[in-house]
């Protein structure tokens, strides 16, 4: 049997879909980010032999807000956004999380203060109550890197831009652009080194290559190699002085 441990940002963060996962738990494990007034109580208190309707939860619990202004946090040092590490405060507590009509839910939520200031604090939960803190925070900050995908995919090859109408059209946009991202990523990987950090931009701070310079990098060694040596185009490119090309492929490049 195959185990699924799925991370979603705080758009998915609700009582529906945790109930869903919580029922598949065997198979299912949902990491998201939760509420500091979150929903909580007690169970219900067991009355044996009482005549009419079972009670569906018991007392009203803190909310995590509350307990984390009552609670003395723990330091650690956990993975963080982009792969560093960093030292955190945290507090974590198991508690039932209610919505009326479908009962209570099991759930392990975690308060998390980054100690360098730069991030605001934040709630994650699961719905998987043996997870510790550590693996939580962990397990969520990893999708860092899909998010930094979806928004290079926003701006630079149109996700979300196109003005799709029918269903079958927008099922179609969304994997298109994803795999045209990633065709562009391809390309840009079976290029020689050389040509590969030739093209790139500096500037304060930066460590890696962005995606602004891959793509760049891969419309100029397409238009060299391959549009302007066409037949039609081969002729008028190459009577362009070398100072002017490289000047109009530096400028344009990067903006197409």
């Amino acid at each position: 049997m195959r185990r699924f441990r799925v991370s979603l940002d705080g758009g998915y963060a609700t009582h529906a879909l945790a109930r869903f996962a919580s029922h598949h738990q065997r198979q299912l494990t949902l990491v998201s980010r939760f509420y500091s007034d979150a929903n909580l109580y007690e169970l219900p208190p067991l009355k044996a032999g009482s005549v009419g309707r079972p009670c569906k939860k018991g007392k009203k619990a803190l909310t995590p807000a509350q307990i984390v202004a009552r609670s003395k946090a723990q330091r650690m040092t956990v993975t963080w956004y982009g792969g560093e590490k960093r030292r955190v405060e945290v507090v974590s507590n198991v508690g039932y999380w209610y919505k009326g009509g479908v009962g209570l839910l099991p759930v392990r939520w975690v308060f998390v203060r980054d100690l360098t200031g730069t991030h605001r604090d934040e709630y994650f939960f699961t719905t998987d109550c043996r997870l510790v803190p550590k693996f939580i925070i962990e397990t969520y900050t990893e999708r860092w890197s899909l998010e930094v995908s979806y928004e290079e995919a926003r701006a630079y090859v149109g996700l979300g831009s196109t003005r799709c109408h029918s269903q079958s059209s927008v099922e179609r946009e969304a994997p298109f652009l994803f795999g045209l991202y990633s065709l562009i990523v391809i390309l840009y990987s079976l290029l020689p080194m050389s040509e590969q950090h030739h093209y790139q931009l500096s500037w304060v701070g930066k460590q890696t290559t962005t995606f602004s310079d891959v793509i760049t990098t891969v419309r100029r060694c397409l238009w060299e190699d391959w549009v302007f040596e066409t037949t039609g185009q081969k002729d008028a490119f190459s009577k362009l002085p070398k100072p002017l090309r490289e000047m109009l492929l530096t400028g344009l490049a990067p903006a197409a």
